[in-house]
């Protein structure tokens, strides 16, 4: 009779769960997939904001948008310049010529249009991690340290047959009360 090998590392990190070379889970998998891109209608959004203080030529607005995300996000040249365009048909955005190159500067209406999607452009920075776990790297690699120390003990045991399903249950209730204590420390909608 074949028994079924258990796969841990699939269970929980999810049934898309391909691992890595030498079994390590792949970073980004681990927090969620990579930090969030823009799409096509939120960067109208971010090149505005970029714009709104100075006007710029297409790659300063790619390092703007690129900095303010704390490095996560750069759009590439294939999706800024078509936006670029559209905020200039739009009337959002005027080309200007400065030191013999061309610049966007944001306009009135661009300034109405930006302003009622503020908080889109704050809400994509956030979730980017701009000013975010790089400051705290050694502090959140020593909590990734503790997780997977977490998940040693559960193999160990699981290997030695010492997880009973009464160990189980009591092992659940622990890891509920600390479960709902993390969230409540992390939980950024509550506050």
């Amino acid at each position: 009779m074949h028994e079924r090998h258990w796969d841990w590392e699939r269970h929980f990190m999810g049934p898309g769960y391909r691992g890595r070379r030498g079994g390590r889970p792949d970073f980004w998998e681990v927090f969620g997939g990579q930090p969030p891109r823009a799409d096509r209608g939120a960067v109208r959004y971010l090149v505005l904001d970029a714009i709104e203080a100075q006007a710029r030529h297409g790659y300063e607005i790619m390092q703007a948008i690129e900095e303010r995300s704390g490095r996560t996000y750069r759009p590439s040249p294939g999706v800024i310049y078509p936006t670029l365009q559209l905020l200039e048909e739009l009337g959002h955005a005027r080309v200007e010529e400065h030191e013999g190159r061309k610049v966007y500067a944001i306009t009135a209406e661009g300034k109405r249009d930006l302003e009622e999607h503020r908080d889109e452009v704050a809400g994509f920075y956030e979730r980017s991690g701009a000013g975010g776990w790089e400051e705290y790297a050694e502090e959140l690699g020593d909590l990734i340290r503790h997780a997977t120390r977490l998940f040693k003990v559960f193999r160990h045991s699981a290997r030695h047959g010492r997880l009973s399903s009464s160990t189980m249950k009591k092992v659940r209730v622990v890891l509920d009360e600390a479960m709902a204590k993390i969230e409540e420390l992390v939980d950024t909608d509550r506050s």
